[in-house]
């Protein structure tokens, strides 16, 4: 059984074990989440994978086509929509609702957070690379932040242009990231909530994917 399910990021709180000790936990509220198509690989799809929808979101602030699809699972259409690849069939339906029971049944202990990280906008290259800058003093002249030359001379011929993947100012965050092997607290099903150990990318209110992580177990 697949242990994996959608939610948003509430924020960061702390509990007490037993022993007293405090442990810093990000609280996950997951779930619940609707099973919106089950793909298998003697299918069309020719993979195994189940997609989940989180959140309901009013029809005309969503598309005739997820509509439909959303329709056709027997539920409405979902404002957070993602696909879980798994290894082999998966044993769901469209229309099954998915809670963060399934993590407390599969006796999950460590899971994978997948989340975009905080947009920074637009970054130089200092904030952005961790960058040095140029020389405080002997000569450098309002140009302390400046990156230098960017288009050095290179080998095999490839002359004086800027080379592709060349660590400049642009903008920065906004990206995809996964937090491998969090450590899962705590689950509360009364108010399907998951307690997850240490920080998760992205801000508050954000959306996130949880899964069971895939190399700690």
């Amino acid at each position: 059984m697949v242990a994996a399910l959608l939610g948003k990021k509430i924020g960061m709180t702390r509990v007490y074990t037993a022993d007293g000790v405090i442990v810093p936990v990000t609280v996950i509220q997951a779930g619940p989440c609707a099973v919106l198509q089950v793909k298998r690989s003697g299918g069309a799809d020719g993979y195994d994978a189940v997609q989940l929808g989180y959140e309901d979101v009013k029809p005309h602030r969503s598309t005739l086509p997820m509509i439909g699809h959303a329709a056709a699972a027997g539920t409405g259409p979902k404002r957070f929509i993602r696909e879980i690849r798994l290894a082999s069939a998966p044993e769901a339906a469209p229309g099954d609702v998915w809670t963060v029971e399934r993590f407390e049944e599969a006796g999950v202990r460590f899971v994978d957070v997948v989340a975009t990280t905080k947009g920074r906008g637009f970054a130089g290259h200092m904030k952005r690379h961790g960058f040095g800058g140029q020389p405080a003093s002997h000569g450098t002249e309002r140009k302390h932040r400046s990156s230098g030359g960017i288009g050095a001379h290179a080998p095999r011929g490839l002359g004086q242009s800027v080379k592709k993947g060349k660590r400049m100012a642009g903008h920065m965050g906004h990206v995809r990231r996964t937090s491998r092997n969090q450590q899962l607290v705590r689950v509360d099903k009364d108010r399907h909530l998951l307690l997850v150990r240490g920080s998760v990318p992205g801000p508050n209110g954000g959306y996130v994917l949880v899964r069971q992580a895939k190399t700690r177990h």
